[in-house]
């Protein structure tokens, strides 16, 4: 289907898990029949979070906590269904657990993207939302994107829902220092192996979160002569807590607690609750980590160090080597390193949707995001944004994480719904 010049009620900005619970969704509602829609991937196939998809690491979340499972049970999209499909299931209820490993995960949500690749055009960046305004108001918007030869093309739309997902956060003094010896943990399995032009090489791991963790360890695998440390300004690796209580934050009727409550409350529980998402590690890496430096104090071969409390406060990176400057956070001792390779484990930021809603701003209402994902549009603009993994400071801890996917694709597709069939002043929750 070519997309020059068509025209959609409803278009996905992104197709990773988030969209992908949307078109589930959609697909699953009986009253959207004739509904137009479809999705716009930059990626040229569906991947999640493929540079880290090291072997072993597994799932933090329930396989019940899938695409489908809290939504529709029965659906045909559910993790369950996806191991009947491909002849697993006995051999999976065996193993007696609820966290499959992270590949396994990824090629679930492959099987059920493929489902949807009438839906989905891949190799499609999105670059600009804007208004198409006619009579003094906006009806459609324009989604203009890139295609991998450098062409641009052009839909429009009524509903859009943005799902981009998050893009690196690289530290300020890291900025324009990166290099082909530097990488960060998104494209880390992709491009590790840059660093085995060094048969010991010594490469350093900055974060103190799992991802850190993981790919630490990874590097003592991969590389068994080299020399890796693990930088973080954290004193100490810190467990994540998944314990029963503490996890009913995530569940998706709490998303109603959280989102009625005011500002500055909100504010008090991200912080009181980050533990069981930043900056933080599954025990049994935290343990496989302190055994694995334990060893060396036998042995007297130090290889690896963990380098806590430490702030970098320079950087210089010649192409060759990257040189950090280290100073410790209780002396002010400073210490200079030098590595053949550095890894960023240092997160992501998740403000991607303003750059592209930027010719949008005079049709963007100042009021916070509606409780159904929906951005409030001045007067006279009748087009609908609905955000999706972007929304954590009105709708808690779990906006960016996979639980609340099927419950919140739901709310999403009746938000849809409820606008298609009323006039467009009428309010989300109405």
């Amino acid at each position: 289907m070519s997309v020059h010049t068509q025209e959609y009620d409803v278009v996905g900005i992104g197709f990773g898990p988030a969209n992908l619970a949307i078109a589930i969704a959609l697909q699953e509602q009986a009253e959207l029949d004739d509904l137009q829609y479809c999705f716009l991937e930059k990626q040229p196939r569906f991947e999640w979070h493929g540079g880290m998809l090291l072997e072993g690491t597994r799932m933090q979340v329930s396989f019940l906590k899938d695409l489908a499972t809290l939504r529709n049970p029965a659906s045909r999209f559910t993790f369950v269904n996806y191991l009947h499909d491909q002849h697993r299931l006995d051999s999976f209820i065996n193993m007696g657990t609820f966290f499959p490993t992270r590949v396994e995960y990824n090629d679930y949500m492959r099987w059920a993207a493929d489902q949807f690749s009438d839906r989905v055009h891949y190799g499609q960046e999105v670059i600009a939302i804007e208004p198409v305004v006619q009579g003094g108001e906006v009806e459609w918007v324009r989604v203009r994107s890139r295609q991998a030869d450098g062409s641009e093309k052009e839909i429009f739309t009524r509903n859009l829902v943005i799902g981009i997902g998050g893009y690196p956060r690289i530290p300020p003094v890291f900025a324009g220092k990166m290099g082909d010896n530097m990488v960060h943990s998104s494209r880390y399995k992709h491009e590790y192996e840059r660093f085995a032009r060094h048969e010991a090489p010594r490469i350093a791991v900055i974060g103190a979160g799992q991802s850190a963790a993981e790919i630490y360890l990874d590097l003592m695998n991969q590389y068994p002569h080299g020399n890796m440390d693990l930088v973080s300004r954290s004193r100490a690796l810190h467990p994540s807590d998944d314990s029963a209580f503490v996890n009913e934050i995530f569940d998706p009727a709490f998303t109603d607690t959280i989102y009625g409550r005011p500002e500055a409350e909100r504010r008090d529980f991200l912080q009181r609750f980050s533990q069981t998402n930043y900056a933080v590690v599954d025990m049994a890496e935290i343990e496989q980590i302190y055994e694995r430096l334990y060893l060396q104090k036998i042995t007297g071969k130090v290889q690896h160090r963990y380098l806590s409390n430490r702030d970098i406060v320079a950087v210089v990176n010649d192409g060759k080597t990257v040189q950090m400057t280290l100073r410790d956070k209780d002396t002010g001792v400073e210490q200079v390193e030098e590595y053949d390779g550095v890894v960023l484990a240092t997160g992501y930021n998740r403000d991607g949707h303003e750059r592209l809603l930027a010719p949008m701003a005079d049709w963007l209402s100042p009021q916070g995001i509606e409780r159904c994902y929906r951005l409030p549009m001045a007067e006279g603009c009748h087009a609908n944004v609905f955000l999706q993994g972007c929304c954590e400071e009105t709708h808690g801890l779990s906006d960016t994480l996979l639980s609340v996917l099927a419950v919140r694709s739901q709310e999403v597709v009746d938000a849809l719904l409820r606008r298609e069939k009323r006039p467009a002043a009428a309010a989300c929750a109405s």
